[in-house]
């Protein structure tokens, strides 16, 4: 382990680098090229810079140049006037010159570094987009949220840049210190092991706060992430219960300690500054008295102090920045890390194959002996089911909270996979090379619909692209679902914009936006899991019609809160505790309800 970059952190930054495409590879490797060659121009200014400043002082020194001297010759220059103002041009130059590759560099590292950020937050979004259900409802979505939207941010300003930093300072380091040393090797070493002494001690001394103040930052961003949803996300509960107080103080427990780490860490990054400029003051006075009492007297002292001076000016931001980009570093490393765990997510085989293979849904689908547990916690949620639902076949699933109806059919839709057992659909085994191609007979209404903060057509249409939208198509799901009336009664029709999460309708419309947006995909499988629980009596009545006057292709399952829902089912599987209770005609499952009251 050494001081500056230990093991962990350096694999990180491995890990890092294993995530940038080809094309940024190739970028940073040119802008290291561009960091060399401003390294050597740093050199040739500084070394310019002792020769320039001894013959201003003293135009007689022209002489003893040989380079001056040669290039006196060969243009012939008559005075030493026009020597000297040609020697300010070049020396101008030359700086100018530096200062524009500088620039570039500066340029390149931060276009380069945010396009790279760029890349690894569409890649995280992806990458968590494509894990499987079960893996999505197995942790809090503000993590994913939080690295998305701000963690990545911290990759690239904690991350990408100050590793950049690192390699940039110590390529400007070594460029100045070589040059120093040409000039005067005692003084230029004592210069930087003074100065690079200070910014050991304080490595010594702040890592250990630093390593605990990223986890702090790491942790508590999350909880404010998730303080913010659950305090946004549930604003009617909280106005209704008056509980504004209690949130605003979970959240203050968690912004508090959040900035009160990132400040502490900006003031360590910073603090060795105020010391160094001190300490330079006091060597280039202490090599200016030593200087000044050798006999070569001022016409030789001054081209060296204003050479030192000159490097430590440049070389002072360059430790600086090296210390602060490997404060960075490890004040950021936490939250570094849990993008690079976020990122080396193993992706499923199925997304190569979805576009292959098209399974068709024909005969009909069985489920053998279906068992399910969410991740070994607990009991079997589904317990050694079988079914056969056969195709334009309309069935429906009753029990009581928790019987598994719901996770049942997550199974059949390939969201979750069983824990054992095997779900065949015309003999086809469904596993993860053909699970896509199976979703896609699929239309799915939830209880809980989510709808866009967007129009009603495109709630309709959701994750069709605007101009491939079916106008016609989606009036006559919405004809269907029962709510193409209560769309046109609105002032703009179905371009209404129905705020974040449909806020501006209720329950009931929001879930026959739902219908709707299931039956516009006009697929052959259509699985509503308590998708009428919001609905009157009567509306819920007219969309089952419509249920059952669709296409006698299609097949329906339907979990219902209501045993009335199910009037039109061609069968009824009553589930108890994860197994199947009983199998039968609503008359039966009726009269059996009646029978045990």
């Amino acid at each position: 382990m050494t001081l500056f970059i230990d093991n962990k952190l350096l694999a990180m930054l491995v890990r890092l680098w294993s995530h940038l495409s080809g094309k940024r590879r190739r970028q940073f490797v040119y802008l290291l090229v561009v960091t060399i060659a401003t390294s050597f121009a740093e050199i040739f200014t500084l070394s310019a810079t002792f020769p320039f400043l001894g013959i201003l002082i003293s135009p007689s020194n022209i002489s003893l140049s040989p380079l001056v001297s040669r290039l006196y010759g060969i243009l012939n220059i008559a005075s030493n006037h026009d020597i000297l103002l040609l020697l300010t041009i070049l020396f101008g130059g030359c700086a100018f010159i530096s200062g524009l590759m500088r620039l570039i560099q500066g340029w390149l590292n931060t276009r380069i570094s945010f396009a790279a950020g760029a890349d690894l937050s569409v890649l995280l979004y992806k990458v968590n987009l494509l894990q499987p259900y079960a893996v999505h409802v197995s942790r809090n979505s503000s993590v994913i949220i939080n690295a998305v939207a701000t963690k990545v941010g911290v990759v690239i300003a904690g991350g990408i840049i100050p590793a950049l930093s690192i390699i940039i300072s110590i390529c400007m380091l070594l460029s100045i210190i070589i040059a120093l040393i040409v000039i005067d090797p005692i003084i230029a070493m004592s210069a930087f092991v003074g100065f690079g002494f200070i910014y050991v001690l304080v490595i010594y001394v702040t890592r250990r706060r630093l390593a605990l103040n990223s986890a702090l930052i790491s942790s508590e961003s999350d909880s404010v992430v998730k303080l913010l949803q659950e305090g946004l996300g549930g604003i009617r509960d909280i106005l209704i219960d008056g509980n504004q107080g209690l949130y605003c103080d979970l959240y203050a427990k968690a912004v508090y300690p959040l900035r009160r780490a990132e400040g502490y860490n900006q003031f360590i990054s910073q603090s060795p500054r105020y010391a160094i400029e001190a300490l330079a003051m006091i060597m280039i006075a202490s090599a200016a008295y030593l200087l000044s009492r050798n006999n070569a007297g001022i016409t030789q002292t001054i081209p060296v102090l204003g050479t030192l001076a000159l490097g430590a000016q440049r070389m002072l931001p360059s430790l600086q920045q090296l210390f602060m980009s490997w404060s960075s570093l490890n004040g950021n490393s936490e939250s570094i890390r849990d993008v690079l765990d976020l990122l080396d997510q193993q992706l499923p085989n199925e997304e190569g194959n979805a576009e292959v293979y098209e399974m068709q849904f024909v005969e009909s689908i069985s489920l053998n002996n279906i068992s399910f547990c969410y991740s070994g916690e607990g009991g079997d949620v589904i317990n050694n089911i079988n079914l056969i639902i056969k195709k334009g076949e309309k069935v429906g699933f009753v029990g009581t909270t928790g019987s598994g109806k719901s996770t049942l059919l997550d199974i059949i839709m390939g969201l979750l996979s069983p824990t054992k057992g095997e779900i065949a659909v015309d003999g086809n085994i469904i596993n993860i090379s053909n699970r896509k191609s199976w979703q896609r007979n699929i239309s799915h209404v939830p209880q809980s619909i989510y709808l866009a903060d967007t129009t009603i057509v495109e709630n309709i249409a959701f994750g069709v692209p605007k101009h491939d939208i079916d106008y016609d198509r989606v009036i006559c799901s919405a004809k269907n679902a029962q709510i193409d009336e209560v769309i046109r009664k609105m002032q703009k029709g179905y371009q209404t914009v129905i705020g974040e999460r449909g806020v501006r309708l209720s329950g009931g419309q929001r879930q026959r936006i739902g219908i709707a947006r299931a039956l516009y995909k006009g697929t052959n499988i259509l699985i509503l899991d308590e998708a009428t629980s919001a609905l009157d009596n009567k509306t819920e009545s007219a969309v089952m019609k419509t249920m059952d006057a669709l296409n006698k292709n299609v097949t329906v399952l339907i979990i219902a809160h209501r045993l009335s829902s199910l009037k039109m089912c061609d069968r009824i599987v009553e589930l108890e505790n994860g197994a199947i209770k009983s199998i039968g005609s609503y008359e039966t499952v009726v009269l059996s309800a009646q029978g045990n009251k």
